[in-house]
C-alpha cells in the first residue's frame, strides 16, 4: 500500500466521521424535541429531521467520499394524544404529537456511534502503517 493510498484512506475515513457527527447532531435535536408540541390550535409539533447522505467524488484524492446530501424533515404523520386541558388540544381534546420514535432515535444514534468508531479505527489503523512505513524507509 503506498502512502498516497495511507493519505486516500484517513480522508475517506475522515468524511464519513464528519457526515455521522452531523447524524449524530440531527439525532440528539430530535430526542430533545421529542415531546415539543404547538401552543395553541393548529400549530403543529416537532417534525423529525432525517439526514440524507450522497456519495461525492474528491477531486483531489480521486476517491468516492460520504457527504451529507441534505436534511430533511420525515413526513410520516405526526401521534396524537388526548389531552382536553393543553393549550393546543383541537376541539375534540387531541394533541398533535411529534413523529418522534425515541426507540427508533437511540438506535440510529448507536449506529452512527459505532460507524463514527470504525472511521475512527481505520485512521488509527493507516496512520500506525504509515508511521512504520516512515520509520522503515529512516532505517
Amino acid at each position: 500500500m503506498a502512502v498516497d493510498d495511507l493519505t486516500r484512506t484517513m480522508m475517506i475515513s475522515a468524511a464519513g466521521m464528519r457526515a455521522q457527527s452531523v447524524r449524530m447532531r440531527v439525532i440528539a435535536e430530535n430526542l430533545a424535541n421529542a415531546e415539543t408540541v404547538g401552543m395553541k390550535p393548529g400549530d403543529e409539533p416537532y417534525r423529525r429531521k432525517v439526514v440524507n447522505f450522497a456519495s461525492e467524488l474528491d477531486r483531489v484524492t480521486g476517491a468516492e467520499e460520504v457527504k451529507v446530501k441534505e436534511v430533511t424533515q420525515d413526513q410520516t404523520p405526526f401521534g396524537s394524544r388526548f389531552d382536553p386541558g393543553h393549550p393546543a388540544a383541537d376541539p375534540d381534546g387531541y394533541v398533535k404529537t411529534p413523529n418522534v420514535n425515541t426507540l427508533v432515535e437511540v438506535s440510529d444514534m448507536r449506529q452512527a456511534q459505532r460507524t463514527y468508531e470504525a472511521n475512527l479505527n481505520v485512521i488509527d489503523s493507516a496512520r500506525g502503517m504509515l508511521m512504520r512505513t516512515i520509520d522503515l524507509l529512516r532505517s
